[in-house]
């Protein structure tokens, strides 16, 4: 699923996102209700995770704006107000659930699973190119038919690059969008990876350019 997360402390969002990644969902993360706001309007997201107090603009009055400009994503207010009437003023506003600070991990992944049960089209499609699928909902690939066994480094960085399939990625994107919070990762960790990835593309049947190099920018899809 893609998931927003708007929340200022770096504290719980960070760790929040890295969780969530490790699950195999695209995470964008937004410090201020402004900033969410802007995420929301130009990305279609099935999930927003959305703290009520937020510098700029906060969750109430952001939660409002997007009920007006008919997002359709399922919000989950993030507070540490624990009275039943800041309850009902996210609700109100247009929350469809409530979680309390500190909260649990595994709780935070369940509620999100519940949300998603709730209507079938949250469900993510299969992500194609050639003979390679990818299907987020049960994170299995398979190329020509024959099922690719990867890490979840590899899977993550597969589908970075079908949800991305004309863009040319460098190595430094990579490494930010998918190991923002190992420091000591660097983009020859990024090049190992691919080697891998590739390796296991071409046992299973694809040309070896299936990821391409541009050389002196970074890696494509190859043309189908």
């Amino acid at each position: 699923m893609k998931i927003l997360i708007v929340e200022d402390d770096d504290r719980i969002a960070k760790p929040l996102a890295e969780d969530l990644r490790h699950q195999h969902h695209v995470v964008d993360l937004a410090a201020d209700g402004v900033e969410g706001w802007e995420y929301a309007q130009s990305t279609a997201y099935d999930v927003i995770l959305l703290d009520l107090m937020l510098p700029r603009l906060d969750g109430i009055a952001l939660c409002k704006r997007l009920r007006a400009a008919k997002c359709h994503a399922f919000i989950l207010m993030l507070t540490a107000r624990d009275t039943t009437s800041d309850k009902v003023i996210g609700l109100d506003a247009g929350a469809d659930d409530y979680l309390v600070k500190p909260f649990e991990l595994e709780e935070l992944g369940a509620r999100i699973r519940a949300l998603s049960r709730r209507s079938p089209e949250i469900r993510q499609p299969i992500l194609s190119h050639g003979e390679l699928q990818l299907d987020p909902a049960n994170r299995e690939v398979t190329y020509a038919g024959k099922t690719l066994s990867l890490t979840p480094k590899e899977y993550t960085i597969l589908e970075y690059f079908l949800r991305n399939p004309t863009q040319v990625l460098t190595r430094t994107a990579i490494l930010d969008k998918l190991w923002e919070f190992d420091k000591l990762s660097g983009e020859e960790t990024v090049k190992t990876h691919l080697t891998n990835l590739r390796r296991k593309l071409k046992t299973a049947g694809s040309s070896e350019d299936f990821i391409e190099t541009v050389y002196g920018v970074g890696y494509r899809l190859c043309a189908k």
